[in-house]
């Protein structure tokens, strides 16, 4: 029996489901733990491992998007695996952000500025501080939690839509579903530019609120891409050894997807490197605090743990990869551009880390009046145990979907130029 028959997939799905189960299991038991004992390090877990999944699905739903704007031929063999896997953007939002939004106990654990009597570092209080006081437009409690709710059913109705009739197209092969999917997708790309803006400064840049960036969104979307061609590496390479992709992925779609790792590689420095650097050059206090607590002890001016991660992203989250998908035969050889594609996994996670985890957290004992979190601790296997879950979850919904539906896309009016498909 095919590992891709009904049946099979079937077994697989129901493994995957129980592993993500039990997985978020363990990371809620010690997320509510850590809420219940005045700690947040355990809740940012299920942030963290949410937001690496979101950020995989949001990169795979823009470049589902994108591939149908400009009709590319090599994309409809391919597409169809972003289609399957899309449907677990919006749960994944719902089983971790939501909840935690919405959880007034994990609500002020996370995001200070919900919490009007969490204490500064410089000894205020939230319900007190001038520069919440000018951002309450947008950071108060009631627009957050409808943002949220946004966020579902923004990327809840896009995935609806581009599903059903691409799916559509599989059994009555009327031509008018591909005219469809071109304008949602025109009407969504901009839709879901601004919405994973929003999601990244709600989640993520919200997490040390004083601190700002208008480049925040960007530098999202480029992480999004960067993970979502990743995993699609990944995935292709497992499908086309004895999956459904067996005989009809070749080099040249290969190289394609390495080529666009190789430009969104260098787009994501692009836009870390230009934040750094805007942020260094205008040395206002309110903007590189969020730097220095990255790199210096502020009791000592040594370099902290967080220097070294940021070492590290650059090495070996830009550098490597960078300098090996310049040679064609790394985007060719599906070995070599899998060890990239695990390579861009692990510094995205990292990469998480870095923008979530530091955080000064008041200490009356200290001269500065704060400390900072540090990176080595316990939770980091907690962090990856969320990343589990999440992802038993996703691919439970792929699989039980590459069940029901067709995994080629055998009507597409290019699925032959995309089989056929060569450099």
């Amino acid at each position: 029996m095919s590992s891709s028959s009904p049946h099979a997939l079937t077994a697989h799905w129901k493994k995957s489901l129980a592993l993500g189960v039990v997985a978020l299991a363990v990371v809620w038991y010690f997320a509510f733990a850590g809420v219940a004992h005045h700690e947040n390090r355990q809740a940012l877990s299920v942030l963290v491992g949410s937001l690496f999944w979101i950020a995989v699905l949001i990169g795979m739903l823009m470049l589902t998007m994108i591939t149908r704007v400009f009709d590319a031929g090599w994309a409809p063999l391919i597409r169809r695996n972003w289609e399957l896997l899309i449907v677990a953007l919006p749960v994944v939002i719902l089983l971790g952000v939501a909840p935690l939004a919405f959880s007034t106990d994990f609500r002020h654990a996370l995001w200070d500025w919900t919490d009007a009597a969490h204490v500064l570092p410089s000894g205020h209080t939230v319900g007190h501080d001038p520069i919440l006081q000018a951002k309450s437009w947008f950071l108060n409690e009631k627009f957050f939690l409808i943002r949220v709710a946004l966020y579902v059913g923004i990327f809840g109705v896009l995935v609806t839509l581009l599903r059903r009739w691409s799916f559509a197209q599989d059994t009555d092969r009327t031509a008018g579903h591909t005219h469809r999917l071109h304008a949602v997708s025109a009407v969504g790309i901009p839709l879901s530019a601004v919405t994973l803006t929003m999601l990244a400064f709600d989640c993520l840049m919200a997490l040390s609120y004083h601190w700002f960036s208008t480049m925040y969104g960007v530098w999202f979307f480029a992480l999004s891409i960067r993970l979502a061609l990743a995993v699609t590496v990944i995935l292709t390479y497992k499908l086309s050894n004895g999956g459904w992709l067996d005989g009809l992925l070749n080099q040249a779609h290969r190289h394609v997807l390495g080529c666009l790792m190789l430009a969104f590689t260098v787009f994501w420095a692009y836009i870390s490197f230009s934040q750094y650097f805007l942020i260094y050059t205008a040395n206002i206090p309110e903007e590189t605090f969020w730097y220095n607590i990255r790199e210096f002890d502020a009791a000592t001016g040594d370099k902290n743990q967080w220097w070294g991660v940021s070492m590290y992203l650059i090495f070996g989250f830009f550098l490597v990869p960078f300098l090996a998908l310049l040679f064609y035969r790394t985007k060719i050889v599906a070995g070599r551009l899998l060890t990239v594609a695990w390579l861009i996994v692990a510094g995205g996670i990292v990469d998480l880390w870095f923008n979530a985890l530091p955080r000064q957290v008041y200490d009356q004992t200290k001269p500065e009046g704060f400390v900072v979190t540090p990176f080595l601790t316990s939770s980091l296997f907690l962090d990856l145990v969320s990343i589990i879950g999440f992802g038993g979850i996703v691919f439970a919904l792929f699989l039980r979907g590459a069940a029901k539906q067709e995994t080629i896309p055998v009507h597409d009016p290019r699925i032959l130029e995309s089989i056929n498909y060569h450099e």
